[in-house]
């Protein structure tokens, strides 16, 4: 490891090729780069970590932000939780990769230089295009060193979330985890779509996704809430001590969600708000010509929670309307976790 490869405002800043955990201080809070591919002068992109490593053993907890360039609320919630997490009261390390994107993120864009998702390319290869060869290196060097991962991600441009959970809520694990983070929505969803988080289940590792409010901003109140709910699950792994909280409202569990999307052009304005009950049949949308004249409306195919929604007028055919929940019936199959008597055990 390179030591004081640039000196930081409070300590030096560390550069590897991958995580080796065991090369920083116990009891302190590193910063370091690490060595992902190269640009076309042969400059390395670096990615930015947080590293708090506890003064005794414990599971390694990972944290992941802006796999999208323009998800900035995630690096917010990682700056304001590893912080100030208390080293000499942590087991176990805390691993926060602050930006995976960050050519996106340059650019304020939400894809990659190549212009794909990675979102969709993980756990990439081993050789291939940039994109693919970056995946794979996040998960070989960085991601498989964590025995649990959360995600972080925002609604895209154009777009406005609510505070929601994506996990399998069949793997109990992942079902506390999700519980724990305390969001307004929880959205059962197995990850088997070549996302970050479907990579780290693939290779054993709890992952959930944590979807924080809107794209290209800062907001406060997500991101406090998404900090609380996070330091509960790291109590509950047992990396800190445990919080009196309060277990506020009970999240809304759906089953699935799907999105609704036009059958042609015009002006969208989308009616009910994120976390908002509609009705089967509910007129929810209304598209509108270039004169203002009113040439669709849409109405909601089932009962169910907005989770998102467009706010973007503009749209093209088959454009996106609402994210649209479907609320899990009480006597489902899913695990259902008390935020207060929760523990964490790492699957095997």
């Amino acid at each position: 490891m390179e030591g004081d490869f640039r000196n930081g405002l409070t300590g030096p800043i560390y550069r590897q090729r991958d995580l080796q955990i065991e090369e920083f201080p116990r009891g302190e809070m590193s910063r370091l780069y690490i060595d992902l591919v190269a640009n076309g002068l042969a400059q390395d992109i670096l990615l930015p970590l947080l590293v708090a490593r506890g003064k005794r053993d414990g599971p390694v907890f990972g944290l992941t932000a802006a796999v999208h360039g323009n998800e900035l609320n995630g690096i917010r919630v990682i700056h304001d939780l590893v912080h100030h997490i208390d080293t000499k009261q942590l087991c176990g390390t805390v691993v926060a990769l602050v930006v995976v994107n960050v050519p996106g993120l340059h650019r304020h864009q939400r894809e990659f230089v190549d212009g794909s998702d990675l979102n969709h390319l993980f756990p990439g290869q081993a050789t291939g295009n940039v994109a693919r060869v970056y995946a794979h290196r996040i998960i070989d060097r960085i991601v498989n060193r964590f025995d649990y991962l959360v995600d972080l991600h925002t609604a895209s441009f154009g777009r406005v979330n609510s505070l929601y959970v994506r996990a399998d809520m069949t793997h109990a694990t992942t079902a506390t985890m999700a519980y724990l983070q305390r969001p307004q929505i929880i959205v059962h969803n197995p990850a088997s779509d070549h996302t970050l988080r479907g990579a780290a289940m693939d290779f054993g590792i709890p992952a959930i996704t944590l979807e924080i409010g809107d794209p290209q901003k800062f907001q406060p109140t997500y991101v406090r809430s998404s900090r609380i709910g996070l330091r509960t699950v790291l109590a509950a792994a047992g990396m800190l001590p445990r919080r009196a909280v309060s277990e506020g409202q009970e999240p809304v569990l759906c089953e699935r969600s799907r999105w609704m999307y036009t059958d042609r052009g015009g002006l969208l304005e989308v009616l009910p708000r994120p976390t908002e009950r509609v009705s089967r049949g509910e007129r929810v949308a209304v598209l509108r010509n270039a004169f203002g004249d009113v040439i669709r409306e849409y109405n909601a195919p089932e009962d169910g929670i907005v989770i998102g929604k467009s706010v973007n007028p503009v749209g093209q055919t088959g454009a996106r309307i609402l994210h649209l929940g479907s609320v899990a019936p009480a006597e489902h199959g899913f695990h259902r976790r008390s935020l207060t008597r929760a523990t964490l055990e790492v699957s095997e």
